[in-house]
């Protein structure tokens, strides 16, 4: 009997130990005991989130002082780069603020709406 007992206790241990496997494979997209694929083969390759660009566009009513304000506020410039973003814009009649993935840019165009509105400004900001 005590040599039964052993091989039921070890045989469970094996279940058990064979149970904790499983669920890992299953976790990992890994089949085991087959000789299957391995997790490197198997996991799906993450790629970077595209990056949009976030212009500003010139219009006849925003400040200069304003639109400076904006780019020091929402898009953490410092003064200096602020200015000649500012100049861009005034000049060219757009000037690109910086490159976000999709839901940031969306974000902050969105930010500068409100805030141009809450201002009584037209300034308007588009992401391509």
């Amino acid at each position: 009997m005590a040599g039964t007992s052993r091989k039921g206790s070890g045989a469970l241990k094996t279940g058990i130990e064979f149970c904790a496997v499983f669920r890992y494979s299953k976790s990992m997209a890994v089949l085991t005991g087959n000789g299957a694929d391995t997790a490197e083969k198997n996991r799906e390759k993450l790629k970077e989130p595209g990056e949009y660009q976030v212009i500003l566009l010139n219009d006849d009513y925003t400040t200069m002082e304003f639109v400076v304000e904006i780019l020091m506020l929402i898009f953490h410039k410092s003064e200096k780069e602020a200015g000649r973003i500012m100049m861009d814009i005034h000049r060219k009649g757009k000037g690109i603020v910086g490159m976000y993935p999709w839901d940031i840019a969306l974000t902050k165009a969105n930010e500068v709406h409100a805030i141009a509105r809450q201002h009584e400004y037209p300034l308007r900001c588009i992401v391509e």
